[in-house]
């Protein structure tokens, strides 16, 4: 991945270019400590207000209308008015609104209704931040991977402490922990330096902007992606819940989502070192393989003792599938569209993550683990479009 890195030409910016991935590195800590909150235990909340299987599912796919609708929009002002950082900031705040709703909101509909609200803002923040990252990490000669693991470990600090109170506090006020972290992640993005750099080549008027949706490799890439993540809904919605009817408390249920997401973390810590063979397509088929695996083995309901195991192979079919879109996207994007690619890439991830959601509560509510096999075939359909967009030989190695 020797494009993530290049030489920092001026050693006098070398506190100023610390300072840039300081920033982001805390924004991304916020954010994922979020996550490392809500996605395992935000539906042990939606639970315990009393919502069944099939509304979990419908609640967790909240984010498709999201996704659909907001992103477009913010992408395409963050590109067309240079401001990205800007797009964060306003997202961020609102997203803290949001979440501040969802948690005062009682019955199955009102809640539906607030995350859906909380969605709009909070969906576009990732991938404008990844699009801030690649730009002015480039720009600044740094390497993402070691920047993005922060977020990482962040992820995992949040799954403990999320799982310490769970153990401690009444599974109903869940809901105020996500909501501490919004602000969090909202004052981290105030703080964000400026992205400009002076470093990055204006866009020629007379340069055609090219397509993105009618390349097929940009095509292949996304779809491989979306089927790949897609197939973690029956595990992100309802691992925790499992877990805990099978006796295991949160402290336990935390460690098992740590283990997977430091498998993760090796992965970005050494992804400038990857050889030049890693080439984004082959990524993707190393997180299809690595999902085959993981969901066949899930759908048969594992013992205890196997799960710590069958949690590493996340680094895989997270982390590989990660890398693999975001190498993709980052090297193809015409200039001027970063932003938009990512909100692409988000919204094809989106739709396919809140369709296998959806789907997730009527699997899980008729089959149990057994739904776990859905998503195993999920990501055999994933693995079949990277293999397309290798053959295509239009992926350019990293």
């Amino acid at each position: 991945m020797t494009w993530f890195m290049s030489q920092s030409p001026d050693p006098k910016a070398s506190a100023r270019e610390a300072g840039f991935a300081t920033r982001l590195a805390w924004l991304y800590a916020a954010l994922f400590v979020m996550g490392g909150i809500q996605l395992p235990f935000f539906p042990v909340w939606l639970a315990a207000k009393g919502l069944d299987p099939q509304m979990i599912g419908l609640v967790l796919a909240a984010p498709i209308i999201a996704r659909v609708v907001a992103l477009p929009i913010v992408t395409h002002a963050a590109d067309r008015y240079d401001a990205v950082r800007a797009a964060i900031v306003v997202t961020s705040c609102f997203s803290v609104a949001g979440y501040m709703l969802v948690g005062l909101s009682e019955g199955g509909v009102a809640i539906l209704l607030a995350f859906t609200l909380a969605s709009l803002a909070m969906t576009p923040v990732m991938p404008l931040t990844e699009t801030y990252a690649l730009r002015g990490l480039s720009a600044r000669g740094r390497a993402y991977g070691p920047v993005r693991l922060w977020g990482s470990l962040a992820f995992i600090f949040g799954t403990f402490a999320a799982g310490f109170a769970a153990d401690l506090m009444p599974a109903q006020h869940l809901i105020w922990l996500i909501v501490a972290a919004a602000c969090a992640a909202a004052v981290a993005a105030m703080l964000l330096a400026p992205l400009a750099t002076g470093a990055l080549t204006p866009p020629s008027s007379a340069a055609p902007k090219r397509n993105m949706l009618r390349d097929p490799a940009f095509i292949a890439v996304v779809a491989a992606a979306s089927l790949i993540q897609a197939g973690h809904a029956v595990f992100y919605g309802f691992s925790a819940v499992a877990w805990r009817s099978a006796g295991l408390d949160g402290t336990i249920i935390a460690t098992l989502w740590g283990l997977g997401v430091l498998a993760e973390i090796v992965l970005f810590a050494f992804s400038a070192r990857l050889p030049a063979f890693f080439q984004p397509s082959i990524m993707l088929m190393l997180g299809a393989a690595g999902s085959v695996l993981r969901w066949t083995a899930m759908a048969f309901d594992p013992p205890a003792i196997a799960l710590p195991a069958l949690q590493l192979l996340h680094g895989l079919t997270f982390g590989a599938t990660h890398l693999g879109a975001l190498m993709f996207v980052a090297r193809h994007a015409p200039q001027g569209q970063a932003a938009k690619a990512q909100g692409y890439l988000a919204i094809a991830i989106g739709v396919a993550m809140a369709g296998a959601m959806g789907l997730s509560g009527v699997l899980y509510g008729a089959f149990g683990a057994g739904a776990y096999a859905a998503m195993a075939l999920a990501a055999i359909a994933g693995g079949a479009c990277a293999g397309i967009a290798h053959r295509a030989g239009r992926v350019a190695p990293v």
